[in-house]
């Protein structure tokens, strides 16, 4: 291409007058300027271009300018795409910023071009994997397999989390998300072979003082609900042994070292047990990636998930008024999840916020004599609040009546078929 047929001169001089000029120009102006340059030079100005817009865009979408925002987005994105295929930082740029673009457009309810977007970055991160500019060929694949979970469509979200899956250390987080996917698309086995891998690891890290007795404790209870779902009972009961047993060392001593904020591992397992309570999603009512930190969630899944508080505490109250206990536990404890999601970055405050919720959850489960199962989940879920909320004695009495709990309702169950 000729650019001194199609540029503008004067305007590249101008431009190039005000990026050097002793005074930062205004957002507007570096856009207007980068728009300039980049017809000139794309391999120097296109990134600057993409950041430009992007700065911009933020800018506007603190003010309220939804329509703007969008518009800028998709410019950034249709300039990161003209970034030269060749350059080196291209895939981590384009997949940034179509990123940014899928957010928006899913903030602005058309959800059908968000998900085109995440086919089209996991593509550039398979590409950019070829190339040689990122490191794994799952780049860019996460977005892609969080709106495939939350349409529903499990088994194409596991194989998108599978891409890339052999890495050098096991990842907490990508290997529950898979897990849990395998799991809800019918595939048992293979879910608890892939969330034992993690377990395995864990307990090899506590062993090493390199991860927390906690995290451990949590993820023995989340795979013993697992097995007891797959009817594997034994395996089940060995893992809730060795959890209590890690709780009453954590009661006896409390954790090894002092661990920073661990509150995201307790609430992602916390939310994944309620998976099968919840409506299956599709493309017109997505929910949500259970097993996938919430941060990740679509932003208009996540915020349907947490606008049903309101209506689920007002269910809860007519449930118990009316004597419908066993509906009541049950959405009491839906409502239980998402307030704990809702209150994960309080920290220090949770319990404050949630402890109410969790003794009225089991309360609620004491009028039910006939239902010990009930209890003991509703005893499972306050007793691992209670561990992240660092009351291990607490938590290990909760722990062990609920396992005292399962104990008599086997033998009862062995009896009545006897």
């Amino acid at each position: 291409m000729n650019h001194s047929e199609n540029v503008d001169h004067d305007a590249v001089l101008r431009a190039r007058t005000m990026l050097l000029g002793s005074d930062r120009p205004s957002l507007t102006q570096e856009v207007q300027a980068y728009r300039v340059l980049a017809r000139v030079s794309p391999a120097a100005y296109l990134p600057k271009l993409v950041g430009a817009l992007l700065s911009y865009g933020y800018d506007v979408g603190n003010q309220g300018g939804r329509q703007l925002l969008l518009a800028l987005h998709a410019e950034a994105a249709d300039a990161a795409r003209r970034i030269d295929a060749g350059e080196p930082n291209r895939t981590e740029v384009l997949c940034r910023t179509l990123d940014t673009y899928r957010h928006t457009l899913l903030r602005a309810g058309r959800r059908a071009e968000g998900f085109a977007v995440c086919e089209e970055m996991a593509e550039a991160g398979r590409l950019g994997f070829e190339r040689g500019q990122v490191k794994s060929s799952a780049y860019g694949h996460g977005p892609l397999a969080t709106m495939l979970a939350e349409e529903g469509r499990h088994a194409e979200a596991a194989e998108a989390l599978g891409t890339g899956s052999r890495q050098a250390e096991v990842c907490f987080w990508s290997t529950v998300a898979r897990a849990a996917e395998l799991d809800a698309a019918g595939r048992h086995d293979e879910a608890l072979a892939v969330f034992t891998e993690l377990v395995d690891d864990t307990r090899r890290k506590t062993e090493a003082a390199t991860s927390s007795l906690a995290i451990l404790v949590w993820e023995l209870v989340h795979r013993s609900r697992m097995f007891e779902a797959s009817g594997r009972h034994e395996e089940e009961g060995a893992d809730r042994r060795e959890a209590l047993a890690l709780l009453a060392r954590l009661a006896e001593a409390g954790e090894p070292k002092v661990w920073s904020n661990i509150l995201s591992w307790w609430c992602t397992l916390y939310a994944l047990s309620g998976r099968t309570a919840e409506p299956a999603g599709s493309r017109e009512a997505p929910t949500p990636p259970f097993g996938t930190d919430f941060l990740q969630w679509s932003p208009d899944t996540r915020e349907s998930y947490f606008a049903d508080i309101p209506v689920l505490e007002t269910e809860v109250a007519g449930l118990v008024e009316a004597g419908r206990l066993p509906e009541a536990v049950t959405t009491h404890r839906r409502l239980t999840r998402r307030s704990s999601l809702l209150q994960e970055r309080r920290t220090y405050r949770i319990e404050e916020h949630l402890r109410p919720l969790f003794d009225q959850g089991v309360a609620l489960a004491r009028r039910l004599p006939t239902a010990p199962g009930t209890l003991a989940e509703t005893l499972t879920d306050r007793a691992m609040f209670l561990v992240a909320a660092h009351r291990y004695e607490e938590a290990h009495a909760d722990f062990a009546a609920a396992v005292e709990l399962r104990g008599a309702a086997t033998s009862n169950a062995i009896v009545t078929r006897t």
